[in-house]
């Protein structure tokens, strides 16, 4: 086994890894989340770049909560297609808690997958891998989508901040 000095699995990285030995494996795989154009450019990419990939369920569902009538007929969807490993792209931390309500309710492994969607599908841009391995990314992901990202890190970054700087004084 080889080593490694990994501190961090760069979800697209580890996505584009997982969807390819599913396609050496015969594993059946799903893609639930993101735009529907998004969700239909990835499946396309997925497919031209690993042809023999079996993608048997694709959804981009609401936005908005889904009534539990909704989410009763997602469950059955995506239980009906065969999927094995249903790779879940709803954007943080929405996928966690969708993951987590659905624990022992869909037949197959789920794994959250952040942007993956939206960077594989080449809906958006990713942060040069300097960036990325300097701890930058966030500041590329800021100003590319500023409305969208601006208050989510004003809101989290001083907090994390500031309890890295109470653990920090601690120990």
């Amino acid at each position: 086994m080889r080593e490694s000095n990994a501190t961090r699995v760069y979800g697209p990285d580890a996505t584009d890894v997982r969807l390819r030995a599913a396609q050496e494996s015969g594993i059946q795989v799903g893609l639930y989340g993101g735009s529907t154009a998004a969700l239909m450019r990835l499946a396309a990419e997925v497919q031209r770049r690993d042809p023999r990939l079996e993608i048997v369920f694709t959804m981009s569902p609401p936005f908005r909560s889904l009534d539990p009538a909704e989410n009763q007929e997602i469950v059955r969807q995506i239980s009906d297609s065969g999927v094995r490993l249903l790779f879940v792209g709803l954007g943080c931390p929405k996928q966690e808690r969708w993951i987590m309500d659905h624990r022992g309710r869909i037949p197959g492994v789920m794994l959250d997958v952040g942007a993956a969607f939206d960077f594989l599908a080449g809906s958006k841009p990713q942060a040069p891998r300097w960036m990325m391995h300097n701890g930058l990314e966030w500041v590329f992901r800021l100003a590319s989508e500023p409305r969208r990202l601006a208050s989510r890190y004003l809101k989290h970054n001083p907090r994390f901040v500031a309890l890295l700087l109470h653990q920090w004084k601690a120990g």
